[in-house]
Parts: C-alpha cells; structure tokens; sequence
C-alpha cells in the first residue's frame, strides 16, 4: 500500500502532514514511471497531477525563439509541480525525464476537492506548496544574482 511507502519512505514534501493527511493523500497516489527523454508535462496544458519525485530526474524547461530553455532539474526527494494548486491549472513549463524517472503522481483535481471539503488538509498542503514555492524562488533569484554577476 501506497501508505506504508509514505511511513518507511517519507518524502520530504510529505514532512510535516499528520497522519489522517497522509492517509488522504494515499488513497489517491499511484506510482508513475518515465524513460529516459519521456515528456512529464507539457506547457500549456492541464495540470491534471503533481508528482513526488522518488528516484532519478526531470528537466523543467521553456522555451525561446523555437528552442528549449533549461531552467531547473527536479530530483529525488522533490516535487514535480505546482500549477495544479492555482487557476486556471495549466503547467508553465515543459518537464522531460532526464534519466529513467520513478514517481508517485496524483490527480490534481480530486486532491483540490479533498483541500475544499477538509479545510485542515487544504491547509496542510498549501502550507507545503507554499515552502516548495519560496524554496523554488529562492533559487532562481540567486542564479539571476550569479547570471547578473558574470
């Protein structure tokens, strides 16, 4: 069971939730694998799930003048979107597997509805989402601070 994973193998998105919000979110994660230069997400579109990533890695990129931009690489022990939380639910980026990709995805839509019924838990994950979003600011101001410094 999806449960037991979260218990003996926590992820670090997952710190913090108490154990009925774990249990919520277990019954509706599934386990997710992408090869090697498989496309993840696809800007533009839906943000129909979010991931947490468990083994290996993807590349967010964007793109500019027809060509894809590297922006971040997401990896074990991280979260692979945010767009599903916030209207109108579309990814901002593309994200292609780097390498041989193990994930835990869930459907974004139905975790939203759990967040309106049960406010604790809607409370619980924004708090999550909101560290993933500063800590994922935080990084991209200091490459702007290098990129500004070279």
């Amino acid at each position: 069971m999806i449960f037991d994973d979260f218990l003996q193998h926590p992820h670090p998105f997952l710190s913090g939730l108490c154990e009925s919000h774990l249990r919520m979110l277990a019954k509706k994660a599934a386990h997710v694998h992408f090869p090697a230069g498989a496309r993840v997400i696809h800007e533009g579109s839906p943000a129909e799930h979010f991931y947490l990533i468990q083994r290996e890695k993807v590349g967010l990129q964007a793109h500019s003048a027809g060509h894809a931009v590297p922006i971040q690489s997401i990896g074990s022990g991280e979260v692979l979107g945010w767009s599903w939380l916030f209207p109108p639910y579309c990814w901002h980026f593309d994200a292609v597997a780097e390498e041989d990709t193990d994930a835990i995805a869930f459907p974004a839509a139905q975790v939203r509805e759990d967040c309106e019924t049960d406010k604790t838990y809607g409370y619980a994950l924004m708090k999550q989402v909101a560290g993933l979003l500063s800590h994922r600011l935080q990084a991209t101001r200091m490459k702007l601070v290098q990129a500004h410094k070279g």
